[in-house]
């Protein structure tokens, strides 16, 4: 295939993707921007004004980079494993692999429907938030920066979770028992610094506090952790889940019977 042809293919991968969301916006979009309205009137509001400001910063301005990077974490890791294995068990992602598309283009609309939905989700989830607080905007490159590099991560993690599944019980496994309370337990909801010592350095090997306290520097300015070291191990993340995920594919792997 030719550059054009290649360019026609993807975009085709991607409107479709795009399209699958957006035409179920009720059930893609909506339920994101209730669930953190719900969160800012339950923790914010009600819970919140019981609790001391951190680092600077009321409890409800604090929590508002959390709320929307988990939203984004779960809306791109969702599109792509539920895509990706509808696509395995109804037969036609193989008429793909067969095609002379390079594999690494159709992980690139695949994950490019994910990251369009983090993207659409996260949106969603500002304005929300800003009937309840102000955003400041500390850094909009940082911030912006974080926001893509996590999306395109956990659209990676969604695809490699896809490959691997072999019925829909299995893309329901890892959100539920592990996404679900790396997230919780990312710093979304409080900074480290509230924690025992011990607990403290257990936090730190969870990746997710470092995307977290990175979106929240690039917005409020203020962060639990080093902000060089987030971004290496963001970027290193992205890396080697592309090179499994790719890897994978090449090989067949969960694809090919």
């Amino acid at each position: 295939m030719n550059g054009r042809e290649q360019l026609i293919a993807i975009k085709a991968i991607l409107w479709k993707e795009v399209l699958r969301f957006s035409r179920l916006w009720v059930q893609t979009i909506l339920p994101p921007m209730i669930s953190t309205a719900l969160y800012f009137v339950i923790f914010g509001r009600l819970i919140g004004s019981q609790i001391h400001d951190l680092n600077g910063f009321h409890y409800m301005d604090y929590i508002v980079p959390g709320l929307i990077l988990m939203a984004v974490i779960t809306n791109s890791y969702g599109n792509v494993v539920a895509s990706f294995y509808s696509s395995k068990f109804q037969r036609h992602i193989e008429e793909m692999l067969v095609s002379p598309l390079p594999n690494y283009l159709i992980m690139i609309g695949f994950v490019g429907g994910g990251l369009a939905r983090g993207i659409a989700v996260g949106g969603a989830v500002t304005l929300v938030s800003l009937f309840f607080t102000v955003i400041p905007l500390h850094n909009l490159f940082i911030a912006i920066s974080v926001l893509l590099l996590t999306s395109t991560l956990f659209s990676l993690a969604g695809l490699i979770n896809a490959i691997y599944a072999t019925s829909f019980d299995d893309i329901t496994v890892i959100p539920t028992f592990v996404l679900t309370p790396l997230t919780y337990l990312g710093g979304v909801f409080y900074t480290v610094t509230m924690l025992p010592p011990f607990w403290q350095h257990i936090s730190m090997a969870n990746p997710i506090l470092y995307m977290v306290n990175a979106f929240r520097y690039g917005l409020l300015g203020v962060s639990d952790v080093n902000l060089n070291v987030a971004f290496i191990a963001i970027i290193a993340f992205n890396v080697v889940f592309f090179w499994y995920a790719l890897n994978l594919l090449n090989r067949g792997y969960g694809v090919r019977t």
